[in-house]
């Protein structure tokens, strides 16, 4: 087992690497910029180390990153999700620096993390992939020509794409020509490559997710799915563990492609296998992200494992503790991204001071968070500030806490995404737990709430800004 890990990352995701180490005998080394001098990830760990001015670039030098590991004496980097989590170049330095890197291979990396070449590898493998272009497009006539045989609508994606990004859906040949330039652009600037490729547009799907582990002794399982729908823009809010729309051969079936879908490509280590459901219930594949995942927790609270622990021993050379038919599941859990966003206001972050900070607790109730108050929330990386994530033995008890929880949650100083969630978790739809990815534009009333912000909790922020401004 290793004797110490340099954790690649900052916020939440680093705190909870950090704790696993902990509770293995692992000694932590946090990187930070100066933006994160004051944040939690910097106190949790065991040492912490300031890597640079630029509070988004320093996170993204490998060769400082790959420096401090090894003048630190740590023998593994851990990637975290984000930044360099799904860089074949970063985890290739780190093998190349003599040090362990906690997760896949670098062409596993490359070659998964290219959407393209992922849809190839799983053709070849038998896995059944969405219908779309067999490669990169070569232009917008030869887009147009695509779209006219799958019929409308289409999506256009980048090739070098993830997390939501660089996704367009055309239906006309007008929304498809202005759309090509608009992605490119957007590919471009998120991910470096304009290369697009197109799939047909399942309308209104399930985004059903399996999370899956491999050892480097050929070992490969499944611990089971995660329900991904409920989604602004592409990005994840809500996530629950199983889905209620699976049914127990659909989830077996599913779960048998996830693990071939890994083998076929020699993964190792954790990564999760991505799949579009339609309202039959037929699946496809939609892609491989090659890291850990933000809505693991859900996944951990219902099956009892230790993803990130198991990250750590399957790259100490590791088998795994337990086979396929070791593994079960118990209940449900929902993940609830508490971010400093605006729902009313198309989600707009909003980075500013946190005036007052009270967690929930209570059975079945985690929160895994990077805040706390007189924290001031910096505009320069992504706005979630905490995971509430609760489990019931039934959906009913289950959604039951994530009210109460939701209740006992207050966090002031700037608008979240806590109210929006309370009005979501106390609805009808909510409570009949099925979704797809229409369910925000289903219900645009689930925006209707009220924020509950009062008049002393205002009085309160401006006090603390005075005060702040003024150096007392």
């Amino acid at each position: 087992m290793f004797k110490r890990i340099l954790v690649a990352n900052r916020g939440e995701c680093a705190i909870r690497i950090i704790r696993s180490c902990r509770e293995l005998g692992i000694e932590s080394v946090a990187i930070y910029s100066e933006a994160d001098a004051h944040a939690l990830h910097v106190k949790k760990a065991d040492r912490a180390v300031m890597i640079g001015p630029d509070p988004v670039k320093s996170y993204l030098n490998i060769h400082r990153i790959v420096g401090v590991a090894l003048d630190s004496g740590c023998d593994a980097v851990h990637p975290g999700y984000g930044f360099l989590s799904e860089n074949d170049e970063f985890a290739r330095a780190i093998i190349d620096a003599g040090l362990t890197y906690i997760g896949p291979s670098p062409d596993a990396i490359r070659d998964m993390g290219s959407k393209t070449k992922a849809r190839e590898s799983m053709i070849a493998a038998g896995v059944p992939v969405i219908p779309g272009s067999d490669g990169a497009l070569n232009n917008v006539d030869e887009a147009l020509e695509l779209a006219h045989k799958m019929g409308y609508p289409v999506m256009l994606k980048a090739a070098a794409g993830g997390g939501g990004r660089g996704i367009r859906r055309c239906d006309s040949d007008a929304q498809l020509r202005e759309n090509y330039v608009v992605t490119q652009r957007e590919a471009m600037a998120a991910f470096g490559s304009d290369i697009l490729f197109m799939e047909k547009c399942i309308v209104e799907p399930h985004h059903i997710e399996f999370q899956v582990l491999a050892d480097s002794h050929g070992n490969t399982v499944h611990l089971f799915e995660r329900d991904c729908s409920i989604q602004r823009r592409n990005q994840k809010l809500i996530e629950i563990a199983p889905s209620n729309f699976l049914t127990p051969k659909l989830r077996e079936s599913m779960g048998a492609i996830a693990v071939k879908a890994a083998q076929a490509v020699g993964y190792v280590n954790a990564g999760t296998v991505e799949f579009l459901v339609d309202k039959d219930r037929n699946f496809w594949f939609m892609e491989m992200n090659t890291r850990l995942q933000v809505e693991h927790t859900i996944t951990e609270t219902i099956t009892g494992v230790d993803i990130v622990a198991q990250q750590i021993s399957i790259a100490a050379g590791e088998a795994l503790p337990f086979t396929q038919a070791d593994l079960s599941f118990r209940g449900f859990a929902i993940e609830f991204r508490i971010n400093a966003e605006d729902p009313k206001n198309n989600f707009l972050p909003m980075p500013g001071r946190i005036t007052r900070y009270i967690s929930p607790g209570g059975m079945g109730v985690r929160v895994d968070g990077c805040v706390y108050a007189g924290y001031e929330i910096p505009p320069y990386y992504d706005s979630m500030c905490a995971k509430l994530t609760v489990s019931g033995l039934n959906w009913h008890n289950t959604v039951m806490r994530a009210q109460r929880a939701l209740g006992e949650y207050d966090i002031r100083g700037m608008k979240t995404t806590l109210p929006f969630y309370r009005t979501i978790a106390s609805s009808e739809v909510f409570m009949q737990g099925e979704f797809n990815t229409g369910f925000m534009d289903q219900h645009p009333e689930l925006l209707d709430y009220n924020d509950n912000e009062r008049r002393e909790d205002i009085a309160a922020a401006v006090a603390m800004a005075i005060a702040v401004h003024a150096g007392l």
